[in-house]
């Protein structure tokens, strides 16, 4: 297959996709190309974001509870089942990150007043501190991470990627807003 000239260094991936060309021309090989980039982009901005998590005491998990407590606004407190549910997660991983956080003073349970059998997870002032500094070091990662693009390679970028994503999660895409999405 012959790939269109471009003025952009080429990586790894283009190599591996070289050799197959040569060996299974009859594959579409460039079609490796995206997906591949994905999931290398993917492990390096996990590597980075580790990194920058543990210099607050945190890696992915702790984050995301953290971050969905603020995100949900004052109180920032929610239901274990709210929680995971908008994480992803079985109630049993929940509740070892919960465990976790409020072992360090980063969150803490409090009976719910609307449920006398529920539970709320609240976020304490403590780890609204440590999620907001958190939140602009993850920021200041991505920021880094993504310097070569413009901002508006940037907004191409992410509206393919929501379009894509959309289709693997077989919803309709919604329509793209404006400013930078985050997660």
């Amino acid at each position: 297959m012959n790939r269109p000239m471009t003025m952009e260094r080429r990586d790894f991936i283009d190599h591996l996709i070289d050799q197959w060309e040569r060996e299974r021309p009859d594959l579409d090989a460039r079609l490796m190309a995206v997906p591949s980039r994905i999931r290398r982009i993917s492990r390096l901005i996990d590597r980075r974001l580790e990194e920058t998590w543990s210099r607050f005491g945190l890696g992915r998990g702790g984050f995301d509870v953290l971050a969905a407590l603020r995100r949900a606004g004052p109180p920032h407190r929610l239901s274990p089942t709210d929680l995971y549910s908008s994480l992803l997660l079985s109630s049993g991983a929940m509740t070892n990150r919960i465990d976790r956080l409020e072992e360090a003073g980063l969150v803490v349970r409090e009976p719910d007043p609307e449920d006398r059998r529920g539970v709320l997870v609240c976020l304490t002032s403590k780890g609204k501190e440590v999620v907001d500094e958190a939140v602009v070091a993850v920021i200041d990662t991505y920021r880094e991470l993504f310097a070569p693009l413009t901002p508006e390679e940037w907004e191409i970028l992410a509206s393919l990627l929501r379009k894509v994503l959309g289709h693997l999660w077989g919803r309709p895409v919604p329509p793209p807003e404006s400013g930078i999405e985050e997660g």
